[in-house]
């Protein structure tokens, strides 16, 4: 596989310092090379996934006995939807450091893989228990989303009833917690409760990582038109806004 062009502000030293630690078993260029691959991995992977995981597939190949390679490719490989790959990766990170906090995506990946029965069995595993507080917020969204994989939409959102969905303390997973309750009212029927849901989860996305305000408005029966349109007039303009999206 070609080397892949890194662009000249990339040194490398952008990752995290655990990462840079373990990249220290390597010889010093080396651990450079794979270090600046990483970092564009980070850079892409939201907005251009396939690209990172064209990136994350050089630093498997330069490092592949480094467990932060073999995470970074398995989180490149599940933003592209190869999640058998992406399990396998994940997998092998897991065999290497022991280590827990990948056991959420593992399950998602087997939801990606049309195994929603094993992502419950996970959900139900000690190694849960073993879990952060936000690994354990993600491990309840995932076994939400395995119970709606197999039809249970009541069972989804007593799933994700909990203490976390309860508090009013704004953390991290919170505007996504929300946000998935109110998907589920939503699409068991329960209009009125969705909605105050997605109010909810608007409330708490103060980085904009869901779509809660457009779902509100379109339940609140809101239009957006371009402003920038002089033709339109006193007329609406077509509907606009991204397209739903489930979490």
């Amino acid at each position: 596989m070609k080397r892949l062009p890194i662009p000249e502000d990339v040194t490398g030293e952008e990752i995290d310092k655990d990462v840079r630690q373990e990249l220290q078993s390597l010889p010093k260029t080396l651990a450079d090379d794979v270090a600046k691959n990483l970092v564009m991995v980070a850079r892409l992977i939201d907005e251009e996934p396939e690209s990172a995981y064209g990136y994350s597939k050089v630093a498997l190949r330069l490092a592949s006995r480094v467990a932060a390679v073999r995470e970074a490719a398995g989180f490149a490989a599940y933003a592209t939807q190869k999640y058998a790959e992406a399990l396998a990766e994940f997998r092998a990170a897991r065999r290497m450091t022991g280590n827990v906090d990948l056991w959420p995506v593992m399950a998602d990946c087997e939801r990606g893989l049309g195994r929603p029965e094993k992502a419950l069995d996970m959900a139900g595993a000690p190694e849960v228990q073993k879990l952060d507080k936000a690994g354990q917020v993600e491990m309840r969204l995932v076994a939400a989303g395995a119970r709606r994989d197999m039809g249970q939409l009541d069972a989804a959102i007593v799933t994700l009833q909990s203490p976390e969905l309860a508090s009013s303390s704004i953390q991290p997973w919170t505007a996504r917690l929300r946000y998935a309750y109110a998907d589920a009212l939503l699409a068991a029927g329960r209009e009125s409760e969705a909605r105050e849901w997605f109010a909810k989860a608007v409330e708490s996305d103060k980085d904009g990582s869901t779509d809660a305000s457009d779902r509100l408005a379109e339940l609140d029966g809101v239009e957006f038109v371009d402003a920038l349109d002089e033709n339109t007039g006193d007329q609406d303009g077509p509907e606009g806004g991204p397209e739903d999206e489930e979490d």
